[in-house]
């Protein structure tokens, strides 16, 4: 069942991604193609890899943990899966009940030392950093950064090739008058006592900060841009786009409607990032109940088109299904190119989608890139009930939830990851995620994983394992 709107806003809050897109090029004329999303590969062997996030629910009695799959010629390697908590040796902090530990992620070299490197932010203390080496991440010589929870995310932001991190830990003024609240940014490289080389503190504007970030390079320019989501109690403000350059973030922003979660890629090869959103509405009470829409808006050098714009939803030509109410499509972006031929495709969560009578069991949809953009020709879909896809459709399972894109195989086609976090397995509420391999033709069911938090070794009672995937 829905239960309550507070709970349902909570795991629409928690599902919402944010996906970063490499900055792949200089400022001219001629834009570098930006549909490439940066690898997360903690070992740098040149496979992908896979962090899930396993926070539990708000009043769990269990603190959070995030486990790591790397990947491999095969696919995600669930046989050397790693887990980290607080409990971890060498983490910083105590594990809390209720903490929420891995409540969200962002990945990325903070040091330059070519190995990603992992951020992790929760309810029990000041974010953490997991450093990446040889071997992986481990516990071991982590670091506390300077912020308290809050949403992060990770970009290149004066395109100078290192990476950076944008976050809500807005500097207040002494001033007890003043009230303007804003974003963070902090530029590479960073230390490994995770000091940045230099910050850049950003009012956005007063008495609501950032509720979530997407960045990459929409202008073409070889810096990243910042799109960020704003709102008050209920309702839901207009986002606002911030451009990155070589001086850093442009103080300026341009007004955008209001938007939650998204990507940033190059749908249509023209050497521009996409800004490709969820469209809310004004009124976030409304999101559990929306059928839902994705806003597409163009990249241009002066940043998102506001002409050549496209909504696409599940009752546009060629997308499987019928928009219902609770549906929820675009409840989860991500975009990569599934079958290697240059376009940026989006994959596209729908956790509240009802499979024949069962409610809310959910589904995931694939959009095509192509030389127009993106539209729903040649759209796929699945779920559980999909032949070939494991496990079976059941109420409340809301598969779909979170879904990722990335080469794990290192065959240059994105592969899907998609989570359930309330599929149940011994334990309710356990979590399962679902691999699904790219191809020339799209995704294949050929050759499809799945597994849950048992399979990796990590605890499973209740946890939701894949409320959060790491990008």
């Amino acid at each position: 069942m829905r239960g309550s709107l507070a709970a349902a806003l909570a795991v629409t809050t928690l599902v919402t991604p944010l996906v970063l897109v490499a900055a792949t090029g200089s400022a001219s004329a001629a834009p570098a193609a930006a549909a490439r999303t940066p690898l997360v590969d903690f070992n740098h062997d040149g496979y992908a890899d896979l962090v899930f996030s396993a926070v539990g629910g708000y009043e769990e009695t269990t603190p959070g943990r995030v486990t790591v799959v790397y990947g491999s010629a095969s696919g995600p390697d669930t046989a050397h899966a790693k887990t980290f908590s607080r409990a971890t040796p060498g983490v910083p902090g105590d594990p809390r009940n209720g903490g929420r530990f891995g409540q969200e992620t962002a990945a990325a070299d903070l040091d330059g030392d070519r190995y990603t490197d992992l951020v992790v932010n929760g309810y029990d203390g000041k974010a953490v950093v997991l450093w990446g080496s040889a071997t992986g991440l481990s516990g071991q010589g982590s670091t506390e950064l300077l912020w308290n929870g809050g949403h992060v995310t990770a970009g290149d932001f004066n395109g100078d090739g290192k990476r950076d991190l944008v976050t809500v830990d807005f500097p207040r003024s002494d001033d007890p008058d003043n009230d303007d609240q804003g974003m963070l940014i902090s530029y590479g490289p960073f230390t490994r006592e995770g000091k940045a080389a230099s910050t850049q503190a950003i009012t956005t504007s007063r008495t609501f900060g950032p509720g979530g970030f997407v960045t990459g390079d929409i202008t073409g320019d070889g810096a990243d841009d910042i799109v960020s989501n704003h709102g008050f109690e209920e309702m839901a403000y207009g986002s606002k786009f911030w451009a990155g350059g070589k001086d850093g973030v442009s103080t300026t922003p341009k007004p955008l409607a209001a938007s939650v979660g998204g990507a940033i890629a190059d749908v249509d090869k023209d050497g521009y990032g996409d800004l490709i959103v969820r469209d809310i509405g004004n009124n976030f009470e409304d999101m559990p109940y929306q059928k839902g829409t994705i806003l597409i808006k163009y990249g241009t050098a002066n940043g998102p088109s506001t002409t050549r714009t496209a909504k696409i939803t599940q009752d546009t030509a060629g997308v499987p299904g019928v928009g219902e109410k609770g549906d929820e499509f675009g409840s989860s972006i991500s975009a990569g190119d599934v079958n290697g031929d240059g376009y940026a495709d989006v994959a596209v969560g729908i956790p509240g989608e009802d499979i024949g009578s069962v409610a809310d069991a959910g589904s995931t949809v694939l959009l095509k890139g192509s030389r127009t953009g993106l539209t729903g020709t040649g759209a796929q879909a699945f779920q559980q009930s999909t032949t070939g896809v494991p496990g079976v459709s059941e109420k409340e399972d809301k598969f779909g939830s979170q879904v990722l894109l990335s080469d794990t195989n290192k065959d240059g086609k994105a592969d899907l990851t998609a989570t359930a976090p309330l599929e149940d397995n011994t334990y309710a509420d356990s979590g399962a995620a679902w691999h699904l391999r790219g191809a020339a033709g799209g995704l294949t069911v050929t050759g499809i994983t799945s597994f849950g938090p048992k399979a990796l070794g990590a605890p499973e009672k209740g946890v939701m394992f894949g409320t959060w995937l790491a990008r």
